[in-house]
């Protein structure tokens, strides 16, 4: 492997948090917004999990993006998307699962230049990808708090915007967590990369927004309508979420101020300001 010290590293078997050295417990899922699982904290690491039959898995998720996770599904099932752009290709969120038959499918896609993460619960292994691939990763700097294996590859953004290159925009919107983001690609139609910051459900007619997804804890409807808002600037006809195939193909910005404006609905809170 490119890191070997990163193989055997405590991985979380919950949510897939990778930390730097043994401990008892973790921070992650310690949070109300994730969980520990019944049977207690339980580790691992990528080593292990490659002993186990974990391997690579590569497919299609739309026009120049290709969904990396793993199989079988590990954590909370998180995948990764490899976005071809023109100014080299992009990690969207990161899987926690990595070996050296996953590193030679990225490099032989044509490697990746740089890393940007939604938030902590898509951390995972990122200090190892960005090892692998001497790629820098993009965080938030509101969400530092919850980085398992601090790492010089981690680079820290402040407030709403930033621009990772002439077609990508880091946005963060403040709902999940307050260093929540998304990334808008100006390309064709535009698209926009959500994790499950915006969540793309079963029905793709429609997205979610949550404070906890795992214990079912609706957001603030101001901090909805707040993202709702500032989304509306941007233009996109795809929303990519977290998990495989959740992807709104079409009318992602129809499908986001609707899907906002029946949540406020419900909670019976004032709607979005006309014209964002």
């Amino acid at each position: 492997m490119a890191d070997l010290a990163g193989m055997t590293l405590p991985v979380c078997r919950t949510c897939g948090t990778q930390y730097a050295a043994p401990r008892p417990d973790c921070p992650v899922c310690l949070d109300e917004r994730q969980y520990v699982g019944r049977d207690g904290q339980q580790w691992t690491s990528l080593a292990e999990l490659r002993a186990d039959g974990h391997r690579g898995r590569f497919e299609e998720q739309g026009p120049d993006v290709i969904g990396v996770g793993s199989t079988p599904e590990f954590a909370i099932g998180q995948r990764a998307l490899l976005l071809r752009t023109a100014a080299g290709n992009v990690l969207w969120d990161c899987a926690p699962y990595l070996d050296d038959a996953v590193i030679r499918e990225v490099r032989e896609l044509g490697g990746i230049t740089a890393i940007a993460v939604s938030h902590p619960h898509f951390y995972s292994t990122m200090a190892d990808w960005a090892h692998a691939f001497d790629a820098p990763v993009y965080l938030h700097e509101a969400d530092r708090q919850w980085v398992g294996r601090p790492d010089p590859a981690l680079r820290f953004w402040s407030g709403r915007t930033h621009r990772l290159t002439d077609e990508l925009t880091l946005i963060n919107p403040g709902v999940h967590f307050p260093g929540s983001a998304v990334m808008h690609w100006d390309t064709g139609r535009g698209a926009l990369f959500t994790g499950d910051i915006v969540n793309v459900g079963p029905d793709p007619r429609w997205v979610s927004i949550m404070y906890s997804y795992a214990n079912h804890v609706p957001e603030r409807p101001d901090a909805v309508r707040a993202a709702g808002e500032l989304l509306a600037g941007y233009r996109f006809d795809r929303i990519y979420g977290a998990w495989w195939d959740g992807v709104v193909p079409a009318d992602g910005n129809e499908v986001l101020a609707r899907s906002i404006e029946r949540y406020l609905r419900h909670e019976q809170a004032p709607p979005m300001k006309a014209g964002s």
